[in-house]
């Protein structure tokens, strides 16, 4: 809803908010990935630890460090990763 393409994919109807604005968000799946690769270390699924993640990728792209949560999420369904 924030961020706009020409895919169709990503709508761009919320001008108000910026893709830097957004908090990565936190599953099962993400969180196990997060922690295999050492971008986390907290251990609950949580808030605080969503906010780590969120800080870890702006180190990566500060403009919009969230982009990296459907790779995130595709690796971790992967059963044997």
């Amino acid at each position: 809803m924030v961020r706009k393409d020409n895919m169709g994919v990503d709508f761009g109807i919320w001008h108000q908010i910026e893709p830097a604005q957004l908090i990565c968000p936190l599953d099962l799946h993400v969180a196990r990935v997060a922690k295999r690769l050492n971008l986390i270390q907290r251990k609950p699924t949580d808030w605080l630890t969503a906010l780590e993640l969120t800080r870890y990728l702006q180190t990566l792209d500060a403009n919009d460090p969230v982009k990296y949560d459907f790779a995130l999420f595709g690796l971790g369904i992967i059963e044997k990763y």
